[in-house]
């Protein structure tokens, strides 16, 4: 099935890119293609998810959080290569997390983009992935993902 079927389906759809004059949302260089940072913002063009993990945002909400930002990371993605189907393997996840003092999962909620790239990819979307926890990301998001993919 194509996976922007598969997103209708779900419900899922991507933030409209945002416009920048110095960098760009993806990069194709040879066979892989290299996903700028993107966040949990929805289709309306809005973030739903600000604020640390584990004192403004539960596990939950940050895993919620996760999914959508893999949905915008696919949006950006298609930008680039205008086929979501052209993907061979999701090679890499770096997740960055807004985590509270003594909160340590932020791997569960990483989980959100993982637990969909697999579910819409099946084995080509499992990846190498980290996923740390951060003091300050920029704009109070509650994750931001880079992707790595190889493509056709």
């Amino acid at each position: 099935m194509r996976i922007e079927q598969r997103l209708e389906e779900l419900g899922l759809k991507a933030a409209p890119a945002r416009v920048n004059p110095n960098r760009v949302g993806a990069v194709k260089h040879g066979d892989l293609v290299y996903l700028s940072g993107k966040t949990p913002v929805y289709s309306d063009g809005k973030p739903r998810q600000k604020g640390k993990i584990g004192s403004d945002l539960t596990l939950e909400e940050g895993y919620e959080g996760a999914r959508q930002t893999a949905v915008n990371l696919l949006g950006a993605l298609k930008d680039c290569i205008g086929d979501l189907d052209q993907v061979t393997q999701v090679v890499k996840l770096l997740c960055m997390v807004n985590t509270a003092d003594g909160f340590y999962e932020a791997h569960k909620v990483a989980d959100g983009a993982s637990d969909l790239l697999v579910e819409l990819y099946g084995e080509k979307g499992m990846h190498a992935r980290s996923a740390v926890g951060i003091a300050c990301p920029g704009g109070n998001n509650m994750i931001e993902i880079e992707m790595i993919v190889a493509v056709e």
